[in-house]
């Protein structure tokens, strides 16, 4: 289901267990369970989101909760109220007021490339 910009939608009573893949903007609103995988599109975490998944984007946007790495070659952005429990690799980080997370953070050229590291760094 496609919304009014172009965005798939995961609705909040819909559980994925498993690999999601794609190749445009898309936003949940309900369970993951796995990987999510869209290198060149935008994610969004909505507010009712219970993610426990790895997330690959060109960019990702959390409102809800995610266990799990972040990997993004653009920005990542932690609303107020999210909770992310998982290290985050991205060029940028924003993270608001009342957002909680735990894990590391790189935020480095290498996030262009998730699978290359480069020589001698510790994969």
């Amino acid at each position: 289901m496609a919304t009014e910009n172009g965005s798939a939608r995961i609705g909040k009573s819909v559980v994925i267990r498993g690999e999601v893949k794609g190749g445009e903007d898309l936003i949940v609103d309900g369970r993951i369970e796995g990987t999510v995988t869209l290198t060149e599109s935008r994610l969004t975490i909505g507010p009712n989101a219970n993610i426990a998944a790895d997330l690959t984007a060109r960019d990702v946007l959390i409102q809800g909760n995610v266990q799990g790495n972040i990997v993004a070659t653009g920005r990542v952005e932690l609303r107020a109220g999210s909770v992310v429990e998982g290290d985050v690799r991205a060029l940028r980080l924003a993270i608001e007021d009342n957002a909680v997370f735990r894990g590391k953070v790189d935020l480095t050229q290498g996030a262009r490339t998730p699978d290359a590291a480069p020589a001698g760094a510790k994969a």
